[in-house]
């Protein structure tokens, strides 16, 4: 079905909901009917202006083909169910844009999107090195208000850290650096040095009395064990 049929079977649902707000004498059905038909009405809307973009891309395909400059997604959040990672891709108008102008690509470490003619611009973003493999089969992408959500299937049920390995590592290299077998002690002072190497003038002055105070009980305890 395409635009133009859509756009007459939701004009002939709106007239029949009319026809049916006039007989409706109870005010909960006549509000749960004028609320129907201002879904139908915005949908109507958001059709029609698909319509004419398409028209005018049609018109004037040399215009149509014509490179905007892209520009990289860079608002994003993610969560996980025990199926899937869900990413929420942040794009005002997405929703009223043609759906063939949204693209998105999966393989078993990466995905990809690219909104084009959004705002008079495309929208890339690349996902590579993904934490753990993706069904990219079973992967998919929903369009919703000012939003997109792309999910991608796990083939394992476990828990995602984060969403790529660069970040896994990341995250692994800013851990102290603690042996298995080495003196506890040890990797306690390490990690206060880094910490006080690292800090600003305030925190070097915590350090520094809390070591001395650790310094005068150990000697005090030392000579008590004298006496």
């Amino acid at each position: 079905m395409d635009r133009t049929e859509q756009i007459n079977q939701l004009e002939a649902d709106l007239q029949e909901l009319g026809s049916l707000l006039e007989k409706a004498q109870r005010k909960r059905v006549q509000e749960l009917l004028k609320q129907e038909q201002k879904k139908v009405e915005k949908e109507i809307a958001t059709k029609r202006q698909q319509l004419e973009q398409q028209a005018r891309r049609e018109a004037n395909p040399a215009a149509a083909s014509k490179a905007a400059y892209t520009v990289k997604i860079t608002n994003y959040a993610w969560d996980q169910s025990e199926k899937f990672v869900k990413i929420y891709l942040t794009l005002k108008d997405v929703h009223k844009i043609p759906s063939e102008n949204v693209e998105v690509g999966f393989t078993e470490r990466s995905f990809s999107v690219l909104v084009k003619d959004l705002d008079g611009k495309n929208h890339q973003m690349t996902i590579l090195n993904l934490l753990y493999p993706i069904d990219d089969k079973n992967s998919h992408m929903k369009i919703k208000t000012d939003m997109l959500l792309i999910m991608c299937k796990k083939q394992a049920a476990k828990k995602w850290e984060c969403l790529t390995k660069v970040e896994k590592q990341s995250k692994e290299k800013d851990k102290p650096n603690l042996e298995e077998n080495a003196d506890p002690s040890e990797g306690l002072m390490n990690m206060l040095k880094k910490i006080y190497s690292e800090g600003d003038d305030e925190m070097k002055r915590t350090i520094n009395k809390a070591w001395s105070e650790s310094q005068e009980k150990k000697i005090r305890g030392e000579d008590m064990m004298d006496i």
